[in-house]
């Protein structure tokens, strides 16, 4: 049977791990602050499987799919705020919660999207500021008869796109509304699913007309002390396999002139593609990213982030360029097959662990080394830093914050799941 670590363990594996960095000129006291100082914008629909308020059972619909039936999804925003809860208290730090606009309360009456009003989430707002959460917001543009056809601001057809510019344009102002209120300012990012299924004969006019609804969208400034705008690209999606016309491309075009923010989603570009490398790229031109962190599996871009190579290098790359600032990392993924909690707990926990890493790294050393083109230097370091105990580093920075250490989140999961998740 295992057992858990001791306090005076951990802080005695700390001190030990932190004797060690030194040898580099890592501070591994300072590490531990900044990495307390980030904050990871959780996603909603990892609870309920981005079923939202509006329609629960509604099929989805964008090219949107989750698979699994694992038992306890959250059926109401209290419930799913409950999850949140639990959340939150397993992962080390203070951080945000991204909404999308299905999970708006309106008492059981209907309102259509391009109605939605910030006293639709006022709920969330108060919860938030009692929580000391941050929150971040997009407008659903998926999953909606309006949207069946595969297009929306994109659409030929003028009064589609009308109605997703008057969704988009509620959208910001409740994003404006969350940052008043909060006093952080709101993350506001804009995905739509438009594509074509098989290769199209036009793809410039749909993108003539996203360009021109997104204007009308952004027609009315907004104080970027309170809501942030962005603009979110993907190379292909389930029933846009041949075109999307929101590329990469044509979205990194319109940031630029645009002046908003740019979405990178780790999912959302070819297989062999890692954004670890655009990041450096990209922030030469705009001021600020909004980072969307999954893991993809073949097709598939949804799955629990784990601590793999590719999330590593992308927080590697956010230290080394001194991003940190500059880029605000939220998650997206939705798996059904797991407990939802833990889905949640695990991701955020590896993305943190991930920035742990980049920060015990000793910058200047490397820096120096690849300047004097000592390659050969520079890869051992490297390689020597994989065996280095960055684990104790990381049980010491989840003692600090009074979450559980190492596995023993899964008790706390485990005990909800009987207690709540199963009545469900």
């Amino acid at each position: 049977m295992s057992r858990n670590p001791t306090n005076e363990q951990i802080t005695a594996a700390y001190q030990l791990a932190r004797e060690r960095y030194a040898m580099l000129d890592v501070d591994a006291d300072q590490a531990v602050e900044k990495l307390a100082q980030v904050a990871i914008s959780l996603h909603c629909w990892q609870g309920d499987d981005v079923g939202g308020f509006e329609a629960p059972d509604a099929a989805l619909g964008g090219g949107i799919a989750t698979t699994g039936n694992y038992p306890g999804k959250a059926r109401n925003a209290d419930e799913l705020r409950s999850d949140l809860n639990l959340a939150y208290r397993l992962i080390p730090g203070t951080h945000r919660l991204n909404l999308h606009a299905i999970y708006a309360e309106t008492g059981g009456r209907k309102v259509e999207r391009n109605a939605l009003l910030p006293e639709h989430f006022s709920a969330w707002a108060g919860w938030a500021k009692e929580n000391h959460h941050g929150l971040d917001f997009n407008p659903t543009c998926f999953s909606h008869p309006l949207a069946e056809s595969g297009f929306t601001l994109s659409s030929y057809d003028a009064s589609i796109r009308q109605f997703w510019v008057e969704h988009c344009i509620a959208s910001r102002k409740i994003g404006e509304y969350f940052g008043k209120e909060l006093g952080t300012p709101c993350v506001t990012n804009i995905w739509i699913p438009d594509g074509f299924k098989d290769t199209p004969i036009d793809r410039k006019t749909p993108r003539e007309l996203l360009a021109q609804s997104l204007d009308k969208v952004l027609a009315e400034p907004i104080s970027k002390k309170h809501n942030l705008d962005s603009v979110e690209a993907k190379l292909f999606g389930l029933g846009s396999e041949s075109y999307v016309t929101g590329s990469h491309e044509f979205y990194m075009g319109y940031a630029l002139s645009r002046k908003v923010l740019l979405t990178l989603d780790s999912g959302h570009f070819h297989p062999t593609e890692t954004i670890a490398d655009k990041l450096s790229s990209v922030l030469m031109y705009v001021d600020e990213l909004l980072l969307h962190v999954s893991r993809g599996v073949r097709w598939d871009s949804d799955h629990v982030v784990t601590l793999s190579d590719e999330l590593e290098a992308i927080m590697q790359e956010i230290v080394r360029g001194d991003f940190v600032p500059r880029v605000h990392i939220g998650l997206d993924y939705f798996d059904a097959s797991i407990n939802r909690i833990a889905a949640w707990v695990i991701g955020t926990r590896n993305a943190l662990r991930a920035l742990l890493l980049a920060f015990l790294e000793p910058l200047a050393a490397m820096r120096a080394l690849e300047v004097a083109g000592n390659y050969s230097a520079r890869l051992a370091l490297l390689e020597e830093l994989k065996g280095l105990p960055f684990g104790a580093v990381w049980d010491y920075f989840c003692l600090q914050q009074n979450v559980p250490v190492g596995g023993r989140f899964m008790d706390e999961i485990t005990t909800y799941e009987e207690r709540v998740l199963a009545h469900r």
